[in-house]
């Protein structure tokens, strides 16, 4: 028997790469999915993730062992003020891809919209929307800025984040008179989504800092008398090409990077928060005050990130029809 040269699995997945710190602490929505929807109907909304519990409820999937029976899941409390509407904005398509036409901004930001942002001085929207309407037949797509209010959450801070929703469902003609209701006022998460339903979830994960191989990627620890190191690789790969590759697993961040769960169902909306806050509130974060949303296992992130959730890029075939009934939620002290 000659010398067998041992092969081994890649270990950790490339898909993610580069693994680098998120640029900012809120994810970017890169695909907003079209909607079944006959009405218009923003696509998103967000809410700070305040910590996990656990529910007892009827599971209602049909073909599952335990149909009909009492079942324990873990769940997420997401705290979810409403988000106040401050502009529209339309899109226009050309061969460099979707620009920006013009923003509708409402009468009288919020003020603590300064503190991120300087709004227009003195908007008229009525004017701004005179201009969308004008070039109807171009606009290919409306969003609207949505600004977040951090004050009303466990949050320690009054800036706000302003993010983009898009709108879909309808003629564009609909979507623009929706979006002009809504302009300067507030919308909930009940006027979003809807109890049952599943949603996709956007966030940033929890940062790990500088790590080495085998926490970053999973690589064997080497044995101990080996030479120099245990905690490395053993190679760097072979002579030519003559460079070490992208494919070698190596030290380096590790977190805090955007990551999008798919088809996580929200089992409830409330809008008393004492129904789901801990003895003692919620761990680094504190009770919850107003509107939350249970959502079905874990989100990606620590306590007071900021989530942002979307209607269904690919969603499941079969959703039950009504949402879950939720027996018991437990609100015992996580200490």
């Amino acid at each position: 028997m000659g010398h067998r040269k041992k092969s081994a699995p890649k270990r950790g997945s490339l898909a993610y790469l580069p693994r680098q710190r998120a640029s900012h602490p809120y994810g970017r929505i890169r695909h907003w999915p079209k909607t079944e929807e006959t009405k218009p109907t923003p696509l998103g909304f967000m809410g700070y993730k305040a910590g996990m519990t656990h529910v007892t409820l009827i599971e209602d999937k049909t073909g599952s062992p335990d149909f009909g029976k009492e079942v324990t899941k873990p769940a997420t409390v997401v705290d979810a003020p409403p988000i106040t509407i401050c502009a529209i904005r339309a899109y226009t398509k050309n061969q460099y891809g979707t620009q920006t036409l013009t923003e509708a901004w409402m009468k009288d930001p919020p003020k603590d919209i300064n503190r991120l942002t300087t709004p227009p001085k003195n908007p008229d929207p009525n004017q701004t929307i005179k201009k969308i309407e004008e070039n109807l037949d171009k606009i290919t797509e409306l969003r609207l800025q949505a600004a977040t209010q951090p004050k009303l959450t466990g949050v320690p801070k009054k800036k706000p984040e302003l993010l983009e929703v898009k709108i879909d469902g309808a003629q564009m003609k609909e979507q623009l008179e929706y979006a002009k209701n809504l302009l300067g006022k507030t919308v909930s998460a009940t006027d979003i989504f809807k109890e049952g339903q599943y949603v996709d979830a956007i966030s940033i994960t929890k940062g790990k800092g500088f790590q080495g191989p085998v926490k970053r990627w999973g690589v064997k620890i080497l044995s101990h008398k080996g030479r120099k190191t245990k905690r490395g690789i053993a190679t760097l790969g072979p002579w030519n090409p003559h460079r070490v590759l992208y494919t070698i697993p190596r030290a380096g961040q590790m977190g805090y990077h955007q990551r999008t769960e798919y088809n996580k169902r929200i089992l409830k909306i409330g809008a008393d928060g004492s129904e789901v806050t801990p003895k003692g509130g919620f761990l680094r974060y504190g009770p919850i005050r107003g509107t939350y949303i249970l959502i079905n296992g874990s989100l990606p992130g620590p306590a007071k990130r900021l989530i942002r959730l979307r209607h269904p890029a690919r969603p499941p075939k079969r959703v039950p029809e009504t949402p879950p009934k939720i027996t018991h939620i437990s609100l015992e002290s996580p200490q």
